[in-house]
């Protein structure tokens, strides 16, 4: 006796499968990295956060002008950083001329170590703490500017 046919399944996506990503589509939509447009106090919290930013990163590179003065020698290692650093003050600021730098970092910009591994190790240092502070600060701001932070967190890094 021969067996009986298979029995014949459905091509395309089940009845539940469809329910299923209609809800999880449904509760997508409320979700949004970005806060409503109604909402001034997270522009306004965007913009001070990007203006800081443009500030310390353009605070590193006066840092960075200021060892490439004193030492003509590091040129070729520096430069490349230097133009990456120029970048994240450009987008920061969407290619506007930022605010002056905090006093902070234009005063330490000034004093370069006389020797190049000095001013080499200190110029590392601060990349490495301007990195660390924007990691912290990225946990509180919306999420473009938040992945903006993360990204020139880690070329800092």
């Amino acid at each position: 006796m021969p067996y009986p046919p298979p029995p014949r399944t459905p091509s395309g996506p089940r009845r539940r499968s469809l329910l299923a990503s209609a809800a999880g589509a449904a509760l997508l939509v409320g979700c949004s990295a970005e806060p409503d447009s109604g909402d001034s106090g997270g522009a306004s919290v965007t913009a001070r956060e990007r203006a800081r930013a443009a500030r310390d990163s353009q605070g590193l590179l006066e840092r960075y002008d200021a060892v490439l003065a004193a030492h003509p020698g590091l040129s070729g290692r520096l430069r490349p950083l230097r133009a990456q650093v120029a970048a994240h003050v450009l987008a920061f600021t969407d290619g506007t001329a930022p605010t002056p730098a905090r006093s902070s970092a234009s005063a330490s910009a000034s004093t370069v170590p006389a020797g190049e591994k000095d001013a080499l190790a200190d110029l590392a240092g601060a990349e490495r703490a301007l990195a660390d502070w924007r990691a912290k600060d990225l946990l509180g701001v919306p999420g473009e500017l938040a992945r903006l932070l993360a990204s020139v967190a880690a070329a800092g890094a």
